[in-house]
């Protein structure tokens, strides 16, 4: 572990600015879903709870460097102070002064990062004079480390910097599934194309155990063995691809699953009429909507027999059934299995979230990523300039 946390920093009296990220959706002037908000809340408490000043910095939307009222974020400050049991103030113009007036126990939130161009831009002075606010950085938005911003790399450089308990918790999760695991490693891999995730695939083959491929890739993988697959949804000009990827698994020694049988059907439609059919039976006018009952228990298998598992992608269809079968079956069982402490269960982006909350068991993996696209690249093996300038604080 290269960056320092929470526990490592003196925070009393101190004015600690918090990286953060609430850029939660908002119907009618109302914030819709607080997960993030509610996410963020240890941070803020330990802080006021040491005697530190939280001063919360943050984006909302892509105002692209402009001030547009519509972004504001002060439509987050009834979900924030509820979340935090307080009322939490808002600046969006002289900030030292506003910070100047906060007593013991306030918090504050200042307008949207992204109306600057500096942010975006990572500007050094921007930089400077975020950083001239605070005695203390602390960057809580893991979701947000992939981007090299000013107020997630140039700043975390200027000032004594430190990860928040949301970033911690989503670093250790991330080092212990794919850094530092307990073997042997699964990975499911699932969605549409195997163009999207190819970083994320070749990284994986040399860090895994067992990689489980479904979905629309799994499609293009049969292609490659030469297996017809009807009118599926396959990138047909990547079966060179997903041949290599699969050879450079075998030199690995990472075994890729594909689903020996498989769930057909004619139509994409809820409750539409499907079949159950072997990995090389595709009728030549049907789609492949999901893995079949054989293939979900060689998964299971697979997961009985591995200490750690990354998840990143449904098996299938999930939105409508049957086509969810696979990924309902299979997220149930390793829940139940991390559940028990028998396996490490990390999971994350937004589709995969979205499966696990509709299988109901996303409370039971041992780690669920909200983090989106930071998630994907740490699983691609790539640098977060937000966390390397932890790192180097």
């Amino acid at each position: 572990m290269g960056w320092k946390t929470l526990d490592d920093m003196e925070l009393d009296g101190k004015r600690v600015l918090v990286r953060v990220d609430i850029n939660v959706p908002v119907e009618d002037g109302r914030v819709t879903d607080t997960t993030r908000i509610d996410r963020i809340v240890p941070t803020i408490r330990d802080i006021l709870d040491r005697g530190g000043k939280p001063i919360l910095l943050a984006h909302f939307g892509r105002p692209k460097g402009k001030v547009v009222p519509e972004m504001s974020l002060r439509v987050t400050l009834p979900a924030l102070s509820a979340a935090l049991g307080r009322e939490v103030t808002f600046a969006d113009g002289d900030y030292l002064a506003a910070i100047a007036a906060m007593g013991p126990g306030d918090v504050m939130l200042a307008e949207n990062l992204r109306f600057n161009p500096g942010e975006e831009a990572n500007d050094p002075g921007f930089a400077a004079r975020l950083a001239s606010m605070g005695d203390v950085y602390v960057n809580d938005a893991f979701s947000a480390a992939h981007r090299a911003h000013a107020s997630t790399e140039a700043l975390a450089r200027l000032l004594p910097a430190a990860a928040g308990r949301l970033m911690q918790s989503e670093l250790s999760a991330l080092e212990a599934a794919l850094a530092t695991p307990e073997r042997p490693v699964a990975a499911v891999v699932g969605g549409a194309k195997v163009s999207t995730k190819l970083d994320l695939l070749s990284n994986l083959v040399t860090k895994v155990d067992h990689l489980i491929i479904g979905g629309g890739m799994a499609n293009t993988f049969l292609v490659a063995k030469g297996v017809a697959v009807g009118k599926s949804l396959a990138e047909h000009d990547m079966a060179g691809t997903a041949a290599d990827i699969m050879q450079s698994a075998a030199a690995a020694g990472c075994h890729i699953h594909l689903p020996r049988d498989l769930v057909v059907a004619w139509e994409f439609a809820e409750n539409a009429r499907a079949e159950t059919v072997a990995q090389a039976d595709c009728p030549p006018d049907a789609m492949i909507l999901d893995a079949g009952p054989l293939a979900v228990a060689d998964i299971n298998a697979v997961l009985d027999d591995c200490s750690t598992l990354i998840w990143n992608g449904p098996l299938g269809a999930f939105e409508i059934a049957p086509f969810d079968m696979a990924t309902n079956a299979t997220a149930r069982h390793a829940a139940e299995r991390a559940k028990t402490g028998r396996l490490v269960a990390v999971a994350g982006g937004g589709d995969t979230v979205a499966a696990l909350n509709k299988a109901g068991v996303a409370d039971d993996f041992t780690y669920i990523s909200t983090a989106g696209g930071a998630f994907l690249e740490w699983m691609e093996g790539k640098v977060l300039p937000g966390v390397a300038a932890l790192a180097q604080s």
